[in-house]
């Protein structure tokens, strides 16, 4: 069951995707952030309250900063999603992984140069390499289409999306149950977002295009939880892997909904770009997990 859980959950962001590719051309980025938070606040205070979980916590501080990042990385996805093919916004932001391990790289590297000698790196490495390759087949295109700003954009969201996961794992550690990150994650998002507006301003009201809006907040919060699902399932490291894995169902699809919806014309080279970022990006998850087995959930 672990394996529908994930599954649900990637066709839940792909489809969060959706509403924000609609809704951005009609909201400003700032608005849609604030919407996905004000509704993410009352989706999961129903929610716990429901769990009877308390949203209580002593490390706020930890909150406000996962939050300014993970906000950031929300804002570029939303940014590239209106920008670029759903496809292949949503491909960049599922970088996080290589991201990940080129800081474990990064690491290990340091630990070299101190004197201590570290696990061999070399899988990492070419994984990370062959990922970032496929990046370069995958925008290459979208540079050819004047697009190639919103591509950077994209790829800096993977790299956010990597930061606050950090930062998560950090959290976790404490013992903050999902919940309660999620929850907080919502509240950074609103009060940034309210930020947001008053610089960029109010686009006019519509209801008609204001539909697109509630199902940013409800998809992410069941998107997290079903993830969350997923993974408290595993009932062992090999379990917890496949899982990790079934994630970049995600960017299947959101490529059929790039066809069937927006009929997006990638042409082959993005999409062999595409499938070396997930064969890739699924080596250094399972490269990863080896180091960080016990790691929590990446979120989207």
């Amino acid at each position: 069951m672990q394996a529908f859980w994930m599954i649900l959950s990637s066709f839940l962001f792909a489809s969060m995707g959706v509403c924000v590719k609609f809704a951005s051309e009609h909201f400003n980025p700032a608005e849609l952030v604030f919407y996905r938070g004000v509704l993410g606040i009352l989706f999961m205070t129903a929610y716990a309250h429901a769990r009877r979980t308390s949203l209580r916590t002593t490390v706020l501080a930890m909150h406000a900063w996962r939050s300014v990042i993970g906000v950031m990385s929300l804002s570029a996805w939303f940014y590239a999603i209106a920008h670029l093919p759903l496809a292949t916004a949503m491909t960049l932001n599922y970088m996080s992984s290589v991201w990940i391990a080129t800081f474990l790289v990064g690491g290990a590297l340091m630990l070299g140069k101190s004197g201590k000698k570290g696990p061999s790196q070399g899988p990492l490495v070419l994984a990370i390499l062959a990922s970032f390759t496929g990046v370069v087949m995958l925008l290459r295109p979208a540079m050819d289409q004047n697009q190639s700003f919103a591509g950077l954009i994209g790829l800096m969201s993977g790299l956010g999306a990597a930061f606050a996961y950090m930062q998560v794992m950090a959290i976790s550690r404490l013992g903050e149950p999902e919940t309660r990150t999620v929850f907080y994650f919502a509240v950074g998002t609103a009060i940034a977002g309210a930020l947001g507006v008053l610089v960029m301003g109010i686009s006019p009201w519509n209801w008609r295009h204001a539909l697109w809006l509630p199902p940013l907040g409800i998809l992410a919060s069941l998107g997290q939880l079903a993830m969350t699902k997923a993974y408290s399932m595993s009932e062992n490291h090999g379990g917890t892997l496949m899982v990790a894995n079934l994630q970049y169902a995600g960017i299947v699809f959101a490529a059929l909904y790039s066809l069937i919806l927006f009929g997006d014309n990638i042409p082959l080279m993005g999409w062999a770009g595409m499938a070396l970022i997930i064969v890739s990006a699924i080596a250094a998850t399972a490269l990863r997990a080896r180091a960080a087995p016990d790691a929590p959930a990446e979120e989207h």
